[in-house]
């Protein structure tokens, strides 16, 4: 049996006056990826917020391996081990590249450090040559593989991406498929929030579908690439 390293249990959440999650049963295997998709303000951005504390959650919980992480802060869950990769690929783009990382390697003990960024430009060794070039002078593509690298500088237990290809060109998407499908082999449990279904339900073992802040269905993804009606009657919201 696999086991069971992210597990979110009847999570509600209130943004701007309105509930936009309304108590989601979600659970992430390690080695594995689950997909979470469903159309715009199902609430798939929500759901990575409040698993990375940014913001509260007003009722249900979020555990990491068997353990309840309670309404921790973002920083205090990225020590725990869920690295978030936000959407928008966002970068500090008056710092340089190597500054982007460093700053995100600050969690992790200095003597770290070093061994850390070595291992995440291995990965990426495309940013290697743009270390020194500030974050603003990347493309979107270069952006989000700094994002990601910096999710994976503390070997995190959990990784949760929000659009992983949003706006990218496809040999881009292709080589980050390949870094988190590689995470995976290694052990590392990963949520994939994307609105190209197609892209997410060919990488994931797992799939869950989000309508309007409840959970419509959860199953295999093969199952669901099987089953296309299900994402076509929560698209239109039917």
């Amino acid at each position: 049996m696999a086991q069971r390293m992210l597990s979110i249990q009847g999570l509600k959440v209130v943004r701007g006056g309105k509930q936009v999650l309304h108590g989601i049963d979600l659970e992430v295997n390690a080695g594995q990826i689950t997909a979470l998709v469903g159309a715009n303000g199902a609430g798939k951005s929500s759901t990575v917020l409040a698993v990375g504390g940014v913001v509260a959650m007003t009722a249900g919980s979020v555990a990491l391996d068997g353990k309840v992480l309670g309404k921790l802060p973002p920083d205090a869950v990225r020590r725990a081990g869920i690295a978030i990769v936000p959407e928008g690929h966002h970068v500090l783009g008056g710092l340089s590249v190597l500054d982007n990382l460093r700053v995100a390697a600050t969690l992790l003990p200095a003597a770290q450090m070093p061994r850390a960024l070595d291992r995440v430009l291995a990965i990426f060794p495309e940013l290697e040559p743009k270390l020194p070039l500030l974050g603003a002078s990347l493309s979107g593509g270069q952006k989000q593989m700094v994002c990601l690298a910096q999710a994976l500088l503390a070997e995190p237990k959990v990784l949760v991406i929000d659009e992983l290809s949003l706006g990218l060109a496809p040999l881009v998407i292709k080589r980050l498929a390949e870094v988190v499908q590689s995470a995976t082999r290694a052990g590392t449990a990963v949520l994939l929030i994307e609105q190209f279904t197609t892209l997410a339900l060919s990488l994931a073992q797992q799939a869950c579908v989000l309508e309007r802040g409840r959970m419509a269905w959860s199953g295999t993804a093969a199952e669901l690439r099987d089953r296309p009606e299900i994402l076509h009657s929560s698209y239109l919201g039917t």
